[in-house]
């Protein structure tokens, strides 16, 4: 396994060509790189990204590897492109949703995010909202963005998702979409 700046540096070359410009999606989901194993990256549970224990400055840099990234079934998280697959060390979820934005109200809202990197998610049966406890027994929300992908939704917006909740048979939540998301964690959650 690879953990020297000299293999993050060849990794970034095979980027190029490779990326859409500004907002446009990349087709990691369909990759099937080979593994190439890691690259001392991570992503801290405040968002930050770091590699090799200093932390990442450069804005353009962070969000190129935020576009590349993915969960696999394995529950690892990846940096890929067409060749090649390295890993990268998750503490919490690689994204946070840092804003909530409500249209409509009642059964009829739709609920949508926007997260520390630009992306808007809405709340629907595809991204559902879940709910667990944390350690510290305090509710620790999240959206699913893309892929496995989730995004840890902040205080405030969860919040704001709080005051937009109903109840329904004895649960409460939020309407999004059609769909009803219970704000409390949920029994089998990890």
């Amino acid at each position: 396994m690879a953990s020297d700046s000299a293999s993050l540096e060849g990794f970034l070359a095979g980027l190029r060509g490779w990326a859409g410009g500004p907002g446009a999606p990349l087709p990691v989901e369909r990759w099937n790189p080979i593994y190439c194993g890691e690259a001392g990256l991570e992503i801290r549970a405040d968002g930050s990204w770091w590699h090799e224990g200093g932390r990442m400055t450069r804005e353009p840099l962070v969000r190129l590897f935020a576009s590349i990234l993915r969960k696999d079934a394995d529950g690892k998280h990846y940096l890929v492109t067409p060749a090649e697959k390295i890993a990268i060390a998750v503490e919490d979820a690689p994204f946070l949703a840092v804003r909530a934005d409500r249209h409509g109200e009642g059964e009829d809202q739709v609920i949508a995010l926007t997260t520390n990197f630009g992306e808007v998610v809405t709340i629907d049966e595809t991204r559902p909202l879940r709910v667990i406890n944390a350690k510290d027994g305090q509710p620790r929300p999240y959206v699913r963005v893309r892929g496995n992908l989730e995004a840890r939704i902040l205080r405030a917006p969860f919040y704001e998702l709080v005051d937009a909740a109903s109840e329904r048979d004895g649960v409460w939540g939020v309407w999004s979409a059609g769909g009803f998301f219970p704000l409390s964690a949920q029994l089998d959650a990890p």
